[in-house]
């Protein structure tokens, strides 16, 4: 079922679970059918979207933090005012444009495009058919627009100019992601051909991922970082700072992936959030656990970064299926997604793929690695249907994204000067150095 599917399911059945609460599910769990009233229901639904909406919000601190640390000093202020931008647009274009294509209101097509701007209820108004305020629904939806864009963020931090950083998020958030969106949760041809995201890891975290690619191959490299002599490294800022924004990240997920049940009106449903609490969790804990645990053994030293990206890396794995996995299976799946970034983040330096935090393998290969395993534990999902939808999503976002970064880079430019640079884009780009005292000896 897409998530508008789900939405109304616990309000439309309740009469029938409160007239016979021994249907299909009584004999495992006659408890499990339990279901509160319409309005009662209603306000929960309400609640779970809320909640977990402005948990999904505060990732973007947690993007912010993190892409902080990770970038060098001369490059915060930058990269502080990027993440606050790029949450702001993506509000902005998804309530004028971007909901309506992901929801256009019709099954099995391939784009869509219902009435815009999207209209909320009325004061006082509360449309009880739907089983949810629409208000919330949309608040909770945006807030997962707004994290596709900023994994683009971190990949092409330092070398890319304010301006055509920001058109290209407003093209993301208002067209491309929601287009990508529509396919599934929208009720689209690869929902009705089976294809399961529960929470987006190919919906929202490949979508981001291909859209980074794209920008670090048509933007190319920061100035110094690959010579004839070999890689230069570039120590980010503040190891601290990218371990806050990766707990707040783990803090926020849990409304990403446990909201995504969409229905909090039955004791079923409350159930299945907390299951997915802790299969989110244990799959983070299972990807720090085995980045800390690779890096030792290939470098003989543990690598904090890589333990970082490899909670990261679990949360994205986990996300596309987080409800049907017993815990050992989370742990498995949150333990290889904490494995790729160690895999292929120095596959991209040899490639010269320059991925400044190491979005493109937590979100692209991770996403796609979750998306795969999910008939693993749902036997309901075609394995065919989730390649056709990963293959699907890769090409339609590269071709589109290809498509703006290369007239981004032949019209307004997308690199500062080499000066500008070289010297940190917190000065040229935004006049206000995060580290005044120091960012110029960094």
């Amino acid at each position: 079922m897409t998530r508008k599917h789900l939405y109304t399911a616990p309000l439309a059945f309740a009469g029938l679970l409160l007239s016979a609460p021994a249907l299909a599910q009584e004999a495992a769990a006659p408890e499990a059918v339990e279901a509160v009233s319409g309005g009662t229901a209603y306000i929960f639904n309400t609640l779970l979207f809320l909640i977990g909406g402005f948990l999904v919000m505060w990732m973007a601190a947690g993007f912010a933090m993190l892409e902080a640390g990770l970038v060098r000093s001369k490059n915060v202020s930058v990269q502080c005012l990027k993440n606050i931008g790029l949450y702001s647009i993506a509000g902005l274009m998804f309530w004028v444009i971007g909901y309506s294509i992901a929801y256009p209101g019709f099954e099995g097509g391939f784009f869509g495009i219902a009435d815009f701007p999207y209209a909320m209820q009325g004061v006082g108004e509360a449309d009880m058919g739907t089983g949810y305020s629409v208000a919330s629904d949309w608040f909770f939806q945006m807030v997962f627009c707004a994290t596709t864009a900023s994994i683009v963020s971190g990949t092409v931090a330092e070398r890319i100019k304010i301006v055509p950083f920001f058109i290209f998020v407003t093209l993301l958030t208002g067209f491309i992601y929601p287009v990508i969106v529509s396919w599934e949760w929208g009720a689209g041809w690869l929902d009705a051909m089976g294809f399961s995201d529960f929470a987006g890891s190919t919906l929202v975290h490949s979508t981001g991922g291909w859209a980074a690619l794209m920008g670090a191959l048509i933007i190319g490299p920061r100035l110094g970082r690959y010579t004839d002599k070999g890689m230069t490294v570039f120590p980010g800022s503040s190891i601290p700072l990218a371990t806050l924004g990766t707990f707040i990240l783990w803090l926020g997920w849990f409304g990403f992936n446990g909201a995504s049940q969409l229905a909090m009106g039955t004791v079923g449903d409350v159930s299945d959030v907390s299951k997915i609490f802790v299969n989110t969790n244990m799959a983070a804990a299972a990807g720090v656990v085995v980045a800390i645990i690779l890096t030792q053994l290939r470098y003989g030293k543990a690598d904090t970064t890589m333990a970082l990206n490899g909670a990261l890396a679990g949360l994205v794995a986990i996300t596309a299926e987080p409800l049907t996995p017993n815990v050992g299976m989370a742990i498995v799946i949150g333990g290889i997604g904490g494995a790729l970034p160690v895999i292929f983040v120095p596959i991209l330096d040899k490639l010269k793929i320059d991925d400044v935090v190491g979005a493109i393998p937590v979100h692209l290969i991770a996403g796609i690695w979750g998306t795969l395993a999910v008939p693993l534990t749902n036997t309901e999902v075609p394995f065919v249907a989730q390649i056709t939808g990963v293959v699907a999503t890769g090409v339609f976002v590269c071709i589109t994204s290809g498509i703006v970064w290369f007239a981004l880079k032949a019209t307004v430019g997308v690199r500062p000067s080499a000066e500008e640079e070289m010297a940190g884009l917190d000065v040229g780009e935004t006049g206000i150095e995060a580290y005044p005292e120091f960012a110029r000896a960094n």
